[in-house]
């Protein structure tokens, strides 16, 4: 482990500026359509269900990294094999956000640049802060945080004084009864982006004061689904639930309706910055799981030194995982949700949580025999 210690409101900040990141891009529950931000909420509350296995596996090993308690829970061997597929899992998402970016820079600002380019520059800054440690990481989201919600203030009243909201687009509520939310629920949000949580599994052991570590995860998930419900309501309600199943970032499409008094308008730009912030630290937050956790197996010292390389192939994953965009986000709905996610944020933790509940008990039972 790295010698290194965060405050709860860091840890608080690293996980909002995550759970929003590449969230913020798409639109999140559309299958539900004008119902999407109730998917949302409920996806918000599996999410808190999945924060608490986590949370109680930090529990039974509060000094120990994932890496190692999997190896005190299944046996050393099978133990590191499980732990580096969990690595491989950490890489394969931190090279979907990075094409996520990717993919909206050239969108909306430079639309002649190719690919590589845009997402060679992006990896290079992550990399280089990952380098320097969770420490850094925390500091700078710490900051990064109240200018993200600043943005999303103003951002709030901006449209709101543009008078563009139609809140009729929101109904009928429940058009279709609840069976295509809670689907649409279990297929998409429950996993993404909530799930996604378990990266903070690596993080846990650095916290200062432990006894906040629930706390910090409840609040932090429950402040993201409110924002994140919140975005959708705003887009649906401006857009529309067609143009906002159509669009590839609806959020920026939203943004660029704003106009107000006939001079300020235009303000995507603005926002893009805000979007890329948070597609920093969930790409940031990823690599660095990956790092720490592939240093613990293979015993690297310092874990800094897998920083680049692990970047290297983060960047020529997402160049070659799919040969275009719409593939790509075809990918993550269809395949990437029952594949990957199922099994490594729900299946495999809570059997896991299983396995060293029964051991402790085991233990116990022993200690006062």
């Amino acid at each position: 482990m790295e010698k290194a210690k965060i405050t709860a409101y860091q840890l608080f900040a690293l996980v909002l500026l995550f759970e929003l990141g590449s969230a913020l891009l798409v639109a999140l529950g559309i299958e539900a359509k004008q119902d999407a931000w109730i998917v949302i909420l409920l996806g918000m509350i599996g999410g808190l269900l999945i924060f608490f296995v986590f949370y109680r596996l930090y529990c039974f090993y509060p000094d120990c990294l994932p890496t190692e308690y999997l190896q005190k829970i299944m046996g050393k061997g099978l133990g590191k094999s499980v732990a580096f597929l969990y690595m491989l899992y950490n890489v394969y998402l931190a090279a979907r956000v990075l094409r996520d970016f990717g993919a909206m820079l050239l969108t909306f600002a430079y639309i002649e640049t190719p690919l590589f380019i845009a997402n060679t520059l992006m990896i290079l800054v992550i990399v280089y802060s990952v380098s320097k440690g969770i420490e850094v990481l925390a500091r700078t989201g710490e900051l990064f945080l109240v200018f993200i919600y600043f943005l999303a203030g103003s951002g709030v009243l901006l449209v709101l004084f543009s008078g563009v909201i139609d809140l009729h687009n929101l109904q009928p509520v429940l058009e279709n009864g609840w069976k295509p939310i809670i689907k649409t629920t279990v297929r998409e949000t429950i996993y993404f982006p909530f799930g996604e949580l378990i990266v903070f599994t690596m993080i846990m052991p650095y916290l200062r004061d432990a006894k906040k570590i629930r706390n910090v995860g409840i609040f932090g998930v429950i402040v993201s689904g409110i924002s994140l419900a919140l975005v959708m309501v705003i887009n649906i309600s401006i857009l529309g639930v067609d143009l906002t199943e159509r669009s590839q970032f609806p959020l920026l499409s939203t943004i660029q309706t704003i106009q107000v008094a006939d001079f300020l308008e235009r303000l995507d730009v603005y926002f893009v910055i805000a979007l890329i912030v948070g597609g920093f630290f969930k790409v940031a937050m990823f690599i660095y799981a990956a790092v720490i956790g592939t240093a613990n197996i293979f015993t690297v010292t310092p874990p800094s030194r897998l920083s680049y390389p692990i970047g290297l192939v983060v960047l020529i994953l997402s160049m070659t995982m799919a040969s275009s965009f719409p593939e790509h986000l075809k990918e993550g709905v269809s395949i990437v949700p029952l594949l990957l996610h199922l099994p490594f944020q729900i299946i495999f933790p809570v059997l896991l949580l299983g396995v060293a509940y029964w051991k402790n008990r085991k233990h116990k039972k022993q200690g006062t025999g």
